[in-house]
């Protein structure tokens, strides 16, 4: 028989209950036994809904308190120095400075998890380090699950994985040297889940759908090899998933697992090979529920391939499964009221995907009569999809068609752009903001009241124009060169301006986790796009209006809105984008207009977007720097085009970078200090750069003398000329008590570099 299954559920719960009791431990107002209390409610009551659903292989240690690649830092005691890694065991505090910092300590640096927009903390390690087990977690949740009467199977970050998304503090050492230090412990946790009773382990190692070398394989061997003899009865489920193993596949077969798991929406190519070569008695995973999207499943479309599989290698060796994990999905449809019964018949959450896995397992068991009139809601809702008027509008795709190649072209190249932008008056290292301020409670409570309808438009208008009144008084006081006005109006930096384009949908309750703490909410991108009317100008106006200094135009770029929206599945991704370019072109144009000399269009998830295989690259760069151009392009010389990207490995596409066209890139440095540079250097980057030299992402008030630091260290491999003075992020999800002593301090520090350069000018007069 088939066997219902997943590979991970959301955490965050359904009232965002975990990230409402981190932020209470934060703040004090909670202890650490109330908080881990939260926790357990949350496993206990996910493992009882998935219990309820009909899922029979249910995971565990698929949870956390912050990031699941954190957990197995702490698990195999991988603890930077600074935090103090002499202790047999982690502790809740350590583990969270390392995730957040602390007073006088850096938290670790974080990036996106491969092309989602989940981060995760990146390992350091460093050619003496040790490995112990040091956080029994995945253990005592497999217990806490049998205590319930709910044998699970536990989720594990992979070896080689977690040492390939690590980083080494050590140019000449690579990470995979430390595993054989590391495999006793991945061996010891193994062999104590196999002494408690565990007949399967999933092993995650997403790393195989990368490019990998001929040593990175034989790395998987050797850990798999030495894993195997320390699981006793218990068998492996490797999983993969995000793309196809492709040439990995070999290796992959060669392993001593009982089973692989195959990501059937992004990963089909593979499924033929399997077939043919895959080793007797291994259970195949079938990923064919989209983990990563909110579109309903193709009942009848799955069925047929699971069929098709089933003739070949047999029921038996069958697990039924979504792509990868749910934790990129919300948690239930069932909790959306305010979406219309149409569009909602399209979706499926996290629940409902559970939903579809169990009918499809059981229409093989049992027979399709027994669920089919799921089969037939399924049916009726894609035909709706395709038949609906609001999904395709013929003058948006006669606008495109008018696109020209001079459209995706500034007027003049970036030497001509440079001279006209004089007019700006910008000292050097000029400094600025990624152009929001801290969204605080009365923000988000007047926010709440107008769309209650408890205040008025006029109020709520009255309300915005004295925060950015303080915004801008305050950012005056400092001497910030370029200012912001703060974005006060604006909930997230993507639905903002989905709420107002024509194509997109807004859920109440789709939360979806993005790191620790922090929860985003996707719009859903279901149909053509239009923009009615323009959707920044009311507000940056305004601010222009407050003062004689350059006001920042703030939009976000079109791979940014499309990779951060639940996107239709019914056309090509470039195709979407290119429409969302056109509405922020049009903007672009209005803000110019209406007197705005600099704009920034942020495309933090350029890099994110990237296909995982180098070869897929090329294809991805032209359409994305097209879309950005066209949307970016239509503006005079004299107007600056500032772009924003954060958290992410830029030393591999600087070429795509410079196909963009910017006159400035602010980008995250501050946690891997200043390592990128080197790579703007070797690449002999023309346009200005804003390395990011304060964290956004911990509380902590860096020092002055830190940031002069940081930007010394950039003039060694970047002129002067080219520096701008930023923080890594925007400064949405920090308070003003700590916003304006770090700004303070980043003024002073731009200052301080200023006198140092006018110094060794004059010595050379």
């Amino acid at each position: 028989m088939a066997v219902a299954t997943h590979l991970g559920f959301p955490r965050i719960g359904r009232d965002r209950e975990l990230k409402r009791a981190l932020e209470s431990f934060w703040s004090g107002k909670i202890s650490e036994e109330q908080l881990l209390t939260v926790g357990r409610e949350l496993r206990r009551r996910h493992w009882r809904l998935q219990q309820a659903l009909g899922i029979e292989q249910i995971p565990s240690n698929d949870f956390s308190l912050y990031d699941h690649v954190l957990d197995t830092c702490a698990m195999v005691g991988a603890i930077p120095e600074r935090y103090g890694s002499d202790r047999s065991q982690i502790d809740l505090k350590t583990y969270f400075a390392m995730a957040r910092g602390g007073e006088n300590l850096t938290a670790m640096e974080m990036t996106k998890w491969f092309d989602t927009n989940y981060h995760y903390l990146v390992p350091e390690f460093t050619s003496k380090q040790a490995f112990h087990f040091a956080s029994t977690k995945i253990v005592d949740e497999f217990r806490e699950a049998k205590d319930l009467g709910i044998l699970t199977r536990p989720v594990l970050l992979g070896p080689v994985s977690f040492l390939l998304l690590g980083k080494s503090k050590e140019k000449k050492m690579a990470p995979l040297h430390l595993l054989p230090n590391l495999l006793p412990v991945y061996g010891e946790m193994v062999n104590r889940l196999s002494q408690e009773g565990a007949d399967w382990i999933q092993i995650d190692e997403p790393c195989f759908v990368l490019d990998r070398t001929p040593a990175e394989l034989q790395a998987f061997r050797e850990a798999y090899s030495y894993l195997s003899k320390k699981k006793g009865q218990m068998k492996f489920l490797l999983t993969s998933y995000f793309e196809a193993y492709r040439e990995n596949l070999k290796t992959v077969l060669s392993l001593p697992v009982e089973g692989i798991h195959l990501d059937l929406v992004r990963g089909k190519g593979d499924l033929d090979s399997i077939l043919r070569s895959l080793p007797e008695n291994w259970v195949l995973s079938l990923g064919v529920v989209d983990g990563r999207n909110i579109w309903r499943n193709r009942l009848r479309e799955s069925l047929t391939l699971l069929e098709r599989v089933i003739e070949k290698i047999g029921s038996e060796r069958i697990f039924v499964a979504p792509s990868c994990s749910l934790l990129h999905v919300p948690i239930d449809l069932d909790l959306e009221t305010s979406l219309d019964t149409e569009m909602k018949s399209w979706m499926a959450f996290a629940k409902q995907k559970l939903q579809e896995i169990v009918a499809l397992t059981r229409a093989l068991n049992e027979g399709l009569e027994k669920v089919q009139p799921l089969f037939e809601e399924a049916d009726q809702a894609e035909q709706s999809r395709k038949q609906s008027g609001r999904v395709l509008k013929p003058r948006v795709r006669k606008q495109l068609q008018k696109i020209t190649l001079e459209m995706l072209q500034r007027c003049s190249p970036y030497s001509t752009r440079k001279k006209a932008q004089r007019s700006l008056k910008l000292p050097i290292f000029p400094t600025t903001t990624i152009g929001s301020f801290p969204q605080t409670p009365e923000v988000r409570a007047a926010r709440a009241d107008f769309k209650a309808g408890r205040i008025t438009l006029s109020e709520y208008e009255i309300f915005l124009e004295n925060e950015i009144r303080k915004a801008v008084r305050f950012q005056e006081q400092m001497q910030m060169d370029i200012l912001v006005h703060g974005e006060f109006e604006r909930n997230d930096m993507v639905e903002y301006f989905g709420e107002r384009l024509e194509g997109f949908a807004f859920t109440q309750n789709g939360w979806v986790q993005s790191y620790g703490s922090r929860c985003v909410k996707p719009p859903i991108l279901y149909g053509d796009i239009v923009r009615p009317k323009p959707m920044t100008i009311r507000w940056a106006q305004f601010a222009q209006s407050l003062t004689s200094k350059p006001m920042k135009g703030m939009l976000t770029g079109p791979i940014t809105i499309l990779e951060w929206s639940f996107v239709r599945d019914d056309q090509p991704r470039w195709e979407t984008a290119r429409q969302i370019a056109w509405a922020i072109r049009q903007e672009a144009l209005d803000l110019e207009k209406a007197g705005l000399r600099v704009i920034q269009i942020d495309e933090p998830a350029f890099r994110e977007a990237l296909p995982l295989r180098r070869s897929d690259w090329p294809g991805y760069f032209k359409w994305a720097a097209e879309c950005f151009r066209l949307a970016s392009s239509s503006v005079k010389d004299e107007t600056q085009i500032h772009t924003h990207m954060c958290y992410a490995e830029f030393n591999d596409i600087l070429p795509a970078l410079a196909e963009m066209d910017v006159d400035v890139i602010s980008i995250e440095s501050s946690r891997s200090p200043m390592e990128l540079l080197e790579s703007f250097q070797k690449f002999k980057y023309r346009s200005g750069i804003g390395p990011g030299i304060y964290d956004i992402h911990s509380p902590r008030v860096p020092l002055a003398d830190e940031m002069v630091g940081l930007l010394r260290r950039a003039v060694q491999v970047i002129p002067e000329g080219q520096i701008w003075v930023n923080p890594d992020c925007g400064l949405k999800t920090r308070k003003w008590g700590e916003v304006l002593p770090s700004l303070r301090n980043m003024v002073l520090s731009a200052q301080v570099m200023r006198l140092q350069f006018a110094k060794l000018r004059r010595k050379k007069r």
